[in-house]
């Protein structure tokens, strides 16, 4: 049985002193141990992360990681480094960085094998702009988006990945797929992870759904068979909407 996962993608926000602050109040609630905990910090909380967090329940990552080993790549961070710094997971792929960044996937997959190689799992994110939708090819941008990004890539266990659904145009617009069209977005992610790794391999992966999670809409779709937990970007800033998103997911 897959164990929600609630995962905080903080984005540019928090400064390391206000990190600290967060992460101490966070511990000093008791977390409902349906479901697990994680937080996506800047590299500049890392540290803070670590400090804070290490040997309790709650896991921490970074939003973003370098495709290279190490070398002369100015302002790169590598996997080793995250690593050494305690990252259980660590986010590839995100809209924000294709968008901004142009990051194509082949790159995405080279960044999920660098990460694979130090035993950080990825978070994947893959999703559809609005006019793919509204053209009615979502399920095939997706999975084509999703195939490519794991192109050579083997992560071993199920465990050692975890995809996020992120439809590009719900992300901090408010807006939200319903759980509904949700839910069979993470079927088609699911069966396609089967046709690719076989069933009892997609039948363990944890398959978030990402774009506008909030309190109020957060039990429903955790409620969906294929729905694992979320990505949550802006709900996962304030500690009480936080908590909320734990307790919403059973």
């Amino acid at each position: 049985m897959r164990k929600k996962l609630v995962a905080g993608n903080w984005k540019m926000h928090k400064t390391l002193t206000e990190a600290k602050v967060w992460l101490q109040e966070l511990l000093s609630h008791t977390l409902p141990s349906s479901a697990e905990a994680a937080l996506m910090v800047p590299f500049t909380s890392l540290p803070a992360a670590q400090e804070v967090l290490s040997g309790s329940p709650v896991a921490f990552g970074a939003q973003d990681v370098s495709a290279h080993q190490e070398g002369a790549y100015t302002g790169e961070i590598s996997a080793k480094m995250l690593a050494d710094l305690g990252c259980k997971y660590t986010i590839i792929g995100h809209s924000e960085r294709r968008a901004y960044h142009k990051e194509p996937d082949l790159l995405v997959a080279e960044k999920a094998k660098r990460l694979l190689e130090a035993n950080i799992a990825p978070i994947l994110c893959v999703g559809e702009p609005l006019e793919v939708r509204e053209a009615g090819e979502a399920v095939f941008y997706t999975l084509k988006q999703l195939e490519g990004s794991l192109q050579g890539v083997n992560p071993g266990s199920p465990h050692n990945l975890v995809i996020a659904y992120e439809p590009v145009w719900a992300i901090g617009t408010g807006k939200n797929a319903t759980p509904d069209d949700a839910e069979n977005m993470h079927d088609e992610i699911r069966s396609w992870l089967s046709s690719r790794f076989g069933k009892e391999y997609a039948a363990g992966v944890r398959i978030l759904y990402g774009g506008s999670v909030k309190p109020d809409n957060a039990a429903a779709l955790f409620a969906q068979p294929n729905i694992d937990g979320g990505l949550a970007g802006g709900a996962s800033l304030q500690l009480e909407s936080y908590l909320l998103l734990l307790g919403a997911a059973r």
